[in-house]
């Protein structure tokens, strides 16, 4: 670990060049000295070689691609860490754009709760997207719902967290075996370690998901695949399964009445009951599986 470096952000990318580089170009300029920071990214087993995207940024920036067969987000970030030289883990998405001020903010916080697992807040980059700026709001109204106390926070999506390198490799990293939900099953293991969590909507990050109703419907339907998986996790461990929360849903169906939006509220509260509807579809396909819902029972 470089005792100059404060932070190592990681990148985990598949298929995604044009996103990738908006996501370097940005780090590009972020408002934070250069030599106190590099960059990892972690090429998921993409089609085509993306030497060419990162070689522009050598010169501005410490950079390095890794390789490695296709094996899903949570994988490739565990490998940029193992890699990492810095005090601090940063990740971010390749479809994503840090605030100039990312890097600064983070730092600040991070100074005033070393060992905290820090979360940012995520902005939609295509707000005239009708099922980007559904997917962003229904992520809003989770933080909303569990990070409302923002030093008692429960959940981070993995495009926009922090935290000290010690302590990632303390956990064990996050769980390769989730394609999906590798971010729930960590912030779940990480609170019932007795570690903190905390919220911090200063620090801020774009997400240009450009999703078709197809996409919409596939996002959350693997979400709940990962959500089966992530109960099935928890009650292995002892844990027993989360509690369903009925006031959740309520606020689920009334959110996108509350918030303004170039979008329909209509349209948006239907997608957010698509939503659910494709996450139980997920979540049952799952456990019709032999392997995995007849043979876990027994």
């Amino acid at each position: 670990m470089s005792g100059d470096r404060i932070f190592s952000v990681i990148i985990p990318t598949y298929n995604r060049p044009d996103l990738l580089q908006k996501c370097l170009q940005s780090l590009a300029v972020l408002d934070y000295p250069r030599d106190r920071f590099e960059a990892i990214v972690v090429d998921d087993g993409s089609d085509r070689l993306l030497d060419p995207i990162v070689a522009p940024y050598q010169d501005n920036l410490a950079i390095a691609l890794l390789r490695q067969p296709n094996a899903g987000p949570a994988a490739a970030r565990n490998t940029g860490a193992a890699k990492a030289e810095g005090k601090y883990l940063a990740f971010i998405d390749d479809d994503c754009t840090p605030a100039t001020d990312w890097l600064q903010r983070l730092a600040a916080h991070l100074k005033a709760n070393p060992n905290c697992l820090i979360g940012g807040q995520t902005i939609n980059a295509l707000p005239h997207n009708l099922y980007a700026t559904a997917s962003q709001l229904i992520v809003d109204m989770v933080y909303d719902h569990y990070n409302a106390i923002h030093h008692q926070a429960k959940f981070f999506a993995a495009n926009n967290l922090a935290l000290s390198a010690n302590q990632f490799q303390a956990m064990g990293g996050f769980n390769s075996r989730f394609r999906t939900s590798e971010d729930r099953e960590f912030c779940d293991r990480w609170l019932n370690s007795g570690r903190q969590m905390l919220y911090a909507p200063d620090v801020q990050i774009y997400h240009a998901h450009n999703l078709t109703l197809k996409g919409f419907w596939r996002q959350h339907f693997s979400y709940g695949c990962g959500a089966f998986r992530f109960h099935r996790l928890r009650f292995q461990r002892g844990l027993g399964y989360v509690k369903l929360e009925p006031n959740f849903y309520f606020k689920l169906l009334i959110y996108p009445m509350t918030k303004s939006s170039s979008q329909s509220p209509l349209l948006l509260t239907a997608l957010f009951v698509l939503s659910q509807i494709a996450s139980m579809c997920g979540l049952l396909w799952q456990l019709s599986l032999p392997e995995v819902g007849g043979n876990s029972r027994k």
